[in-house]
C-alpha cells in the first residue's frame, strides 16, 4: 500500500466505485478494499453489491444501490458517503453499458438514449457530485478516474452509441482536469481493452472485425486493470496519470481495421 495512506496520522482513504457489483468495478473495489481503503460500492442491484462486499469481509465497505442515470440516486449516494466516512478521496467512474450491436441506420432512439444516459450522463452526475464534495471538504481535493475504453480512440463496427459516449468521456476527463486544478482535484482516464469479464465473453467466441470477418480475441486478467487503477489512485495529488491504456497484448487494437 502506498505510504501516504498508512503513515501515522494519515487518514484512511475513501473511494466510491460505480458499477461495483460485477466485472471491472468489482475487481477495482476489491483491490482497494484489500489495500486498506474504505469503499462505497454503487450499482443498481443491492444483492450484487453485497456479494462484492462479502469477498472482502474484513474491509470497511458501504453498499449503496444507485442508478447513476437518476440525479436523486446520485445525490443520495454521495450524501451517504459523506455521512458515513466524512470525506471522499477517489471516484472510480465505472458504470457503463455496451448497448446493442447494430448498424447506425437501425439503432433505435431508446437504445441510443440508454447508452448515453448511463455512460455519459451518469458519469457526469457522479463526477459533478464528487467534484463538489472534494472542493468543499477539508483538506481540499481528491481524484476522479473515468473508465474510458479503447473505443475512446478507435471504434468497433456497429458501436455508434458506445463509441460516441466514450469519446465524450475523454472530453469530460480533460475538462475536469482543467477545472479541478485550483482545488487539488486530479482527474485521469483508464482506457481498457479486453479485460476478462462477463461483458467480454463474446471476445472468446467470435466478434465482428472491421473487415467483416468474425474472430476470437485474447483477453487479459481483470486483476491487471484493478492494479493499474490502484496505482493511479494512490499517487499524491501533485501527480496524475492523465490517460492510461491497458489491454490484452495481442488484441487487434494497434492496426485495427
Amino acid at each position: 500500500m502506498n505510504a501516504q495512506h498508512n503513515a501515522p496520522g494519515r487518514h484512511v482513504p475513501t473511494a466510491v466505485v460505480t458499477g461495483a457489483g460485477s466485472g471491472i468495478g468489482r475487481a477495482v473495489a476489491l483491490e482497494l478494499l484489500r489495500a486498506g481503503w474504505r469503499v462505497a460500492l454503487a450499482g443498481r442491484r443491492a444483492e450484487t453489491l453485497d456479494a462484492t462486499a462479502a469477498l472482502a469481509p474484513a474491509a470497511e465497505s458501504l453498499s449503496v444501490p444507485t442508478d447513476v442515470t437518476r440525479p436523486d440516486d446520485v445525490a443520495a449516494l454521495f450524501t451517504a458517503v459523506r455521512d458515513r466516512f466524512g470525506r471522499l478521496d477517489l471516484l472510480f467512474n465505472n458504470a457503463g453499458t455496451f448497448g446493442p450491436a447494430a448498424p447506425v441506420e437501425e439503432l433505435d432512439y431508446e437504445s441510443w438514449r440508454q447508452v448515453v444516459d448511463t455512460n455519459l450522463n451518469g458519469a457526469f452526475l457522479c463526477a459533478q457530485a464528487a467534484f463538489r464534495q472534494m472542493k468543499e471538504q477539508d483538506p481540499q481535493g481528491g481524484r476522479i478516474i473515468n473508465n474510458g475504453s479503447i473505443s475512446a480512440h478507435t471504434p468497433r463496427p456497429r458501436s455508434t452509441a458506445y463509441t460516441t459516449t466514450k469519446h465524450a468521456l475523454t472530453g469530460l476527463t480533460k475538462s475536469l482536469s482543467l477545472d479541478g486544478r485550483p482545488y487539488r482535484i486530479a482527474c485521469g482516464q483508464i482506457d481498457i481493452g479486453n479485460a476478462a469479464t462477463d461483458m467480454t465473453e463474446r471476445m472468446q467466441t467470435g466478434i465482428l472485425q472491421a473487415n467483416g470477418s468474425l474472430a476470437t480475441e485474447p483477453v487479459m486478467d481483470v486483476a491487471d486493470v484493478a492494479r493499474t487503477v490502484r496505482h493511479m489512485a494512490e499517487l499524491p495529488l501533485e501527480a496524475n496519470v492523465q490517460f492510461a491504456t491497458v489491454l490484452a497484448t495481442n488484441m487487434p487494437y494497434i492496426g485495427r481495421g
